[in-house]
């Protein structure tokens, strides 16, 4: 036995497992306790072990060593994951890849994914804040514990590397009960068990499955970048009658407004600001200003996804990449290494992208797509009579604002007042002002602030509802959605206009934005096991946004086609009916 020194209010004593008996031992001793705490050990995607924590501050370390093969522990250990003890551990993701267990496994609980409903705001969810916040004891952390180390098979044996593994299974033994509790005070056990839950399986079922990539066109997608990038180059060169580093914000800046004399330019002490705002409002003074936003646009393109993306293609040929639902306080869903879901698909050479992404031999795309979800939410949230009748009776929403902000007749809406209709639409959902509305969509001040005016006549009940948004996180420092997700909203308290500002666009939003990722999340997951469960060998391999993904076996559309259609529309009970668009394509880009 070795205990640890650290300063620490938690003093964890370990020991190390390696022969056939005590293994065993130690098994059934935590299949006779309530709750048990675990932490599986996974070096170079290899299982070599786990850490059991279910008495007191003692943690047992079963190492995979001799006779006690990984092979062996896993048996033992998906024994446990399937008996009546309840199993609670951090990042419960990433140990699915070698146990059996499913989506229909009960007694399995993720501390991360918990604490992260509890308090979404925070950067990190280790459990060192987990024993801060819940235990209100300290513990040192892995950095404190082991640096920055990428542990092997040399360090497992060391002091401090066990120490780790300890914590890890400890606190996740001693938390459980805790954030059971807060999650019951904060209504979010259903939330937790019958949406987030289950979200952690569908994630690594993505994970695993990647998604194709072609190879070839990938290249010639990023050659034809390059030569527009050169196009763009030479022509921001010919209006600025010189050559500088467009990359260089202080040059860019001397060029635009020190040597061309264009207006607005607001020196910092590095020189002139030359971001995005600053562009866009002197994007009328001269034809370089375009050129300058499409090269920004195209090197970005080339760099993070034409160049970017080849890094990351495996040998199957596949993308595997990482899906977060820890991150975005709203409980949308991020991925990562690489983000499949920040494509830049406004500009045309951005959505080519999309070609790159093919499905396996004999199978299409199929992309399902809920049509103005955030809309359809917020006419159930807010009751709203009007907007309720119009989705119901499956009119155009934009060409019915448009009519009734912009004062015509319905038969004479054009194009471009059905956009402007879209962005007022859209922008009442995130709270916009009318400095927002009339930089959107190039009108005055007081024409944007009429239209707004004029919408909230029209949907008076949206009105009242963000009204009382506000006050309701003004009054308990946080909004729900309608499945209880909390988002808590500290800027409602600031004592700086902006930051208070910021915090009522966020307090009228959240309710529509939280209950639209949770009803994605709610389809994912059941799409993903109706495929499953009927033995199909189509496969959701990526969810963005609003929008699923699945690599659909031919002979398997029809089938396909029907379950994502049934399960996205009965996702939610709304007061409006959900619609789902869905394409089909050999590619991403034809099946969106």
């Amino acid at each position: 036995f070795e205990e640890t020194t650290v300063s620490t209010d938690v003093i964890v004593e370990y020991e190390v497992i390696t022969d056939i008996n005590g293994v065993e031992k130690c098994f059934n001793e935590a299949k006779k306790e309530k709750v048990c705490g675990l932490f599986p050990v996974i070096i170079d995607d290899e299982f070599h072990g786990v850490a059991l924590a279910y008495k007191d501050n003692f943690v047992k370390f079963i190492k995979a060593e001799g006779f006690v093969t990984s092979n062996f522990i896993l048996e033992h250990l998906n024994l446990l994951l399937c008996s009546s003890t309840i199993c609670s551990m951090m990042d419960l993701k990433r140990l699915l890849s070698y146990t059996d267990i499913d989506e229909y496994t009960v007694g399995i609980f993720d501390i991360g994914v918990a604490a992260y409903l509890l308090n979404p705001m925070k950067d990190t969810y280790g459990y060192d804040d987990i024993s801060r916040d819940y235990l209100s004891k300290i513990v040192s952390s892995k950095t404190e514990l082991i640096g920055k180390e990428t542990i092997t098979l040399i360090t497992v044996e060391d002091d401090r590397t066990c120490k780790y593994f300890s914590y890890e299974a400890l606190i996740s033994f001693l938390a459980y009960s805790k954030m059971y509790e807060k999650l019951e005070k904060s209504n979010m056990i259903d939330l937790y068990y019958q949406i987030e839950l289950p979200c952690i399986f569908a994630l690594h079922d993505m994970e695993v499955r990647g998604i194709r990539v072609d190879k070839l066109h990938l290249k010639e997608y990023g050659d034809e970048l390059q030569v527009r990038i050169l196009e763009v180059e030479q022509e921001i060169y010919n209006i600025a009658d010189e050559k500088f580093n467009i990359n260089s914000s202080k040059q860019l800046g001397e060029v635009l407004f020190d040597h061309m004399k264009l207006p607005n330019g607001k020196k910092t002490k590095t020189g002139f600001s030359t971001g995005v705002e600053v562009l866009e409002k002197i994007k009328n003074e001269s034809p370089i200003v375009d050129f300058i936003l499409e090269y920004r646009q195209l090197t970005k393109l080339k760099s993070t996804y034409a160049d970017g993306l080849a890094n990351y293609i495996q040998d199957d040929e596949r993308i595997h990449g990482k899906f977060n639902q820890t991150i975005a306080a709203t409980g949308r869903i991020s991925s990562t290494e690489p983000n499949l879901q920040n494509i830049p698909i406004r500009m045309p050479l951005g959505r080519l992208i999309r070609k790159v992404f093919i499905p396996r031999d004999g199978y299409v795309f199929l992309d399902a797509d809920y049509s103005q979800i955030e809309l359809r939410v917020l006419a159930h949230i807010s009751n709203d009579d009007t907007l309720i009748n119009a989705f119901n009776h499956h009119m155009d929403i934009h060409a019915i604002t448009a009519s009734e902000v912009f004062n015509v007749p319905l038969n004479e809406v054009t194009p471009t007042l059905r956009r402007n209709a879209k962005a007022v639409n859209f922008g009442i959902v995130y709270g916009i002002s009318a400095f927002g509305l009339s930089n959107d969509i190039h009108v005055s001040r007081k024409e944007a602030a009429d239209y707004i005016a004029k919408y909230f006549e029209t949907y008076n009940h949206v009105k009242n509802f963000l009204d009382n948004a506000i006050a309701d996180a003004k009054e308990k420092g946080y909004v729900t959605t309608m499945f209880n997700r909390i988002r808590p909203i500290p800027e409602l308290q600031s004592t700086n206009f902006m930051q208070r500002s910021f915090g009522e666009r966020v307090a009228m939003n959240s309710p529509i934005q939280g209950t639209a990722a949770d009803i994605i999340k709610i389809a994912m997951v059941n799409v993903n096991k109706e495929l499953k469960r009927r033995n199909l060998k189509s496969q959701l391999i990526l969810q963005v946004h609003d929008e699923l993904l699945i690599e659909t076996l031919k002979e398997e559309l029809e089938e396909v086609k029907d379950i994502v259609t049934r399960e996205m529309k009965e996702a939610a009970k709304l007061s409006v009916e959900l619609e789902v668009d869905i394409n089909i394509g050999d590619n991403w880009y034809e099946a969106k």
